[in-house]
């Protein structure tokens, strides 16, 4: 878990070595090689014609399709977010979403609110204001990415397949098109950046690998351990993402960005302690 949650938080490095490349060409390539991953993954387990029951198959690409294209939606704008020196916006948006997925829970699943849990909810929105306030600038790529993983996570909840098994099915739904972007930008030369060398297509390849590689070893973490310790390593993430965006891509950082950073943390702290503190109950 530990392993996974630190490849995403250092994952901007990566992609700031392809900040050459059109955004759209980078997502491209992600979304088919990480279907080869993926595929790749499940044949080697013996799970991948499993994928084609006719009745379950069609049951879930009635909505893996909506899943698929916020998933895309997500990957866009962190690539978009490290290419335009705005990876503290993307920080804030991993930080921001457990709390967005609770207040998604309260109002499509019936869930409840304890209080503290209200009082976590309100931190996190004075958190982006806060953050607006350090910007000058409304920060729409958190909430995009925010909102677009919350709104993903939820309808994965109501899926019958595995996390591997429903994200292969995603790709390959959007590989289509991400080949027809690739087409289009070879056919169209001034639409993509010039003179690519094979370093260039080793990492496009290799984006597969980082996004296969550790949602297959959440995956193996989620089964092992409780969920609201899973919930807890994934800040990981967010919290080298923003060490990344701030000491190695030199981003502005300013008091704004503290307040916004302490009211985060202080919502995290809140709602996982309440977490905990629930989930003892139920034991």
């Amino acid at each position: 878990m530990v392993s996974a949650s630190a490849i995403w938080g250092l994952s901007g490095i990566f992609y700031a070595k392809l900040s050459h490349l059109p955004t759209i060409e980078i997502l491209a390539h992600r979304i088919i090689w990480s279907m080869v991953v993926f595929g790749g993954y499940l044949s080697f387990k013996g799970r991948f014609r499993s994928l084609f029951q006719k009745n379950l198959f069609l049951f879930e690409t009635r909505y893996l399709l909506i899943c698929a294209i916020l998933i895309s939606l997500n990957w866009f704008s962190f690539i978009f977010a490290i290419q335009t020196s705005q990876a503290v916006q993307a920080s804030f948006g991993y930080y921001v979403f457990p709390i967005v997925a609770v207040f998604f829970g309260y109002l499509f699943k019936g869930e409840r609110f304890s209080k503290y849990q209200k009082l976590a909810i309100f931190l996190v929105i004075a958190s982006v204001c806060g953050l607006a306030f350090a910007l000058r600038v409304f920060p729409l790529i958190s909430v995009v990415i925010a909102i677009t993983f919350g709104t993903y996570g939820l309808l994965k909840g109501y899926s019958q397949l595995g996390p591997i098994e429903s994200v292969t099915i995603e790709t390959m739904l959007l590989s289509p098109l991400a080949l027809a972007i690739l087409v289009y930008l070879f056919l169209d030369p001034s639409m993509r950046a010039p003179n690519l060398n094979i370093q260039d297509y080793i990492m496009l390849f290799l984006s597969g690998l980082l996004t296969g590689g550790p949602l297959i070893l959440f995956s193996y973490a989620t089964r092992i351990l409780s969920y609201s310790f899973v919930g807890l390593l994934q800040y990981i993430n967010p919290s080298l993402q923003f060490l990344v965006a701030i000491v190695i891509f030199n981003e502005p950082y300013n008091f704004g960005h503290s307040i916004a950073l302490v009211l985060i943390w202080l919502s995290i702290a809140i709602y996982t302690l309440d977490s905990w503190r629930l989930e003892s109950k139920r034991l």
